[in-house]
């Protein structure tokens, strides 16, 4: 053996499952409450959502801060498979479709997303980490609309603002999730060219009092697990 060569005990140990693990619940809780309270989301209570110590969130993530790039490095993985299924499309159209309904499925899924980009964004104003998926949906639009499928006065950046907005319907919480495709359907639509089929809408339309119901509810459930159990 050299004198360079380790002995087996010498040499670093991969991460203990338990430590897999316990990182793994932090964020996933991280990301439960800053959907509903922000990346200012106390970490004491990450912590015990996470049943684990304080002293554990501190030795995987020492400031808020590494926390929130953690889970932006997650957000982009995950941005990667969607990219994946995307590339793979028949057309450019069933392309486009796939990009809006995975992007917003996630949004509506996960709304901590908004508030940690947002936090990213001041933390690295120059980083353009998605700078590749935003060239593969401007190529795919492009060959959209000269494929004629898609109208030709919208771009890019007016696709990925609608299907940000119907993602937002995540922040109305479980009672609206069954909504949020048709109203994507109908935003569909209305980017197909003029001569191309409409699609069936799916669900039912709520109505005012389900709506309202849905909103104010959800709001206020909200509101009471951010305040935490009510004190005797």
């Amino acid at each position: 053996m050299t004198s360079s060569a380790r002995a087996p005990q010498d040499r670093p140990q991969p991460r203990r499952r338990d430590a897999r693990q316990n990182r793994e619940r932090l964020l996933t809780e991280a990301r439960a409450l800053i959907a509903v309270n922000g990346v200012d989301a106390s970490l004491e209570e990450i912590a015990r959502r996470a049943e684990v110590g304080v002293a554990t969130l501190y030795r995987n993530f020492p400031t808020r801060d590494d926390l929130v790039r953690a889970l932006y490095e997650l957000a982009l993985a995950e941005l990667a498979a969607v990219q994946d299924e995307i590339t793979a499309a028949d057309t450019a159209w069933d392309g486009v479709v796939i990009y809006a309904e995975r992007v917003a499925e996630w949004l509506v899924a996960d709304p901590s997303l908004p508030p940690i980009v947002k936090r990213m964004s001041s933390l690295d104003p120059g980083a353009r980490p998605a700078t590749d998926f935003e060239s593969v949906i401007a190529a795919l639009v492009a060959q959209a609309k000269k494929d004629g499928a898609l109208r030709a006065d919208v771009d890019a950046a007016d696709i990925a603002v609608l299907v940000t907005m119907v993602g937002s319907l995540g922040g109305l919480g479980n009672g609206y999730a069954g909504q949020w495709r048709r109203q994507l359907s109908i935003v569909l639509d209305g980017l197909r060219a003029a001569d191309k089929p409409r699609t069936k809408l799916p669900g039912r339309p709520l109505k005012g009092k389900e709506f309202q119901a849905t909103v104010y509810g959800l709001t206020r459930r909200a509101k009471r697990a951010a305040r935490g159990p009510a004190k005797s």
